[in-house]
């Protein structure tokens, strides 16, 4: 980057700071919810919340089957 371009882009340098830790954040949320270990801690969550009767079987199986769907796109991914 040149000197007039470094300073006429000098007032984006915010923006583009801003944009830079939104796409570190976005990374980051992505790979949480595709970790299986996660998946896995929810799931075992779910099946416990069930268990005890804190949720109803129609949203235990909602549930399930959304971490599953989860569970098996991170599988090739992993690969």
């Amino acid at each position: 980057m040149g000197l007039v371009s470094g300073l006429l882009l000098l007032p984006l340098a915010p923006a583009r700071g801003v944009c830079w830790i939104a796409g570190v954040m976005q990374d980051a949320a992505v790979s949480e919810l595709y970790d299986p270990g996660v998946l896995r801690s929810r799931l075992a969550a779910l099946h416990r919340a069930y268990d005890e009767g804190e949720i109803d079987e129609e949203r235990f199986e909602a549930e399930e089957e959304r971490l599953l769907d989860l569970l098996d796109r991170s599988a090739p991914a992993r690969r």
